[in-house]
């Protein structure tokens, strides 16, 4: 698990979050009667243009206005509000869940860190400063989103954040607890290919080193052959020097070829 992949998604969750508590607002307050909205947005228009008429983009801004609290009271109408606190939910759970990952993901890389020499690309105080920056970030994305559910929001979407975050604190325990477990068993089996590969890598210098043994040996007895038969050309051309009993015994077989 990546923590700048788990970072982007707790913000994401959060984004969807306010989006999330600003039309469940909407909706919220355009329920009930629209026509009196409507009648108090065209009040509005009219006082603001009393004496300067509106442009055709002023009206068309202010038709759209009107269509969208339309849009929000059918949907207040239709319950859809009940839609968007499930999705705010979820949401609001899916950035605990990625914020406890992190944190335990940074606990741990702190550990190895005090135990483990570090063999990375970046220095070990640019991986601190990105743990404390990311910590502060991901801690001030729950402060607004305290500050949104809690103090800006109907006291529905408050009561949610309440029971999210103790229930989120104890998952969170818990996934400290799993997340240690799966580093510890990824640092093994990373701990083993490792070691496999080093294994492969030492058999195949050795095989190397063989090959060219036997190839060094190769060249060696042709050269002491050639250099006998310059010198004792009455010793013949085979392996073994004639008149030996090694000679006798190199020239039964079917593929020793002298003279």
């Amino acid at each position: 698990m990546d923590p700048l992949t788990l970072f982007a998604l707790a913000n994401g969750a959060v984004s969807a979050v306010k989006a999330g508590c600003k039309l469940y607002k909407d909706i919220k307050s355009a329920a009930g009667d629209v026509k009196d909205v409507l009648k108090d947005l065209d009040d509005q228009f009219a006082k603001i243009h009393k004496d300067k008429p509106a442009t055709v983009e002023q009206k068309n801004d202010l038709i759209r206005k009107k269509n969208e609290v339309r849009e929000l009271n059918r949907k207040a109408n239709n319950n859809e509000h009940t839609n968007v606190y499930k999705e705010i939910g979820e949401q609001l759970g899916a950035y605990y869940d990625n914020y406890y990952k992190c944190q335990a993901i940074f606990e741990e890389e702190e550990k190895r860190a005090k135990t483990e020499a570090y063999h990375g690309d970046d220095s070990l105080g640019k991986r601190a400063l990105n743990r404390v920056l990311m910590r502060k970030q991901l801690e001030q994305m729950g402060i607004e989103l305290r500050e949104i559910m809690v103090y800006q929001s109907p006291p529905e979407l408050g009561a949610l954040w309440t029971e999210v975050e103790e229930m989120m604190k104890q998952m969170g325990k818990e996934q400290k607890v799993l997340i240690a477990r799966e580093i510890e068993q990824h640092r093994r089996e990373e701990k083993r290919k490792q070691a496999r590969k080093e294994e492969l890598a030492r058999q195949f210098a050795i095989g190397v080193i063989i090959i060219f043994a036997i190839f060094a040996l190769m060249f060696m007895t042709m050269y002491v052959i050639d250099l006998r038969q310059e010198r004792f050309p009455d010793l013949g051309n085979c392996v073994m020097p004639k008149g030996s009993w090694l000679y006798h015994k190199w020239t039964s077989t079917i593929w020793a070829k002298c003279s």
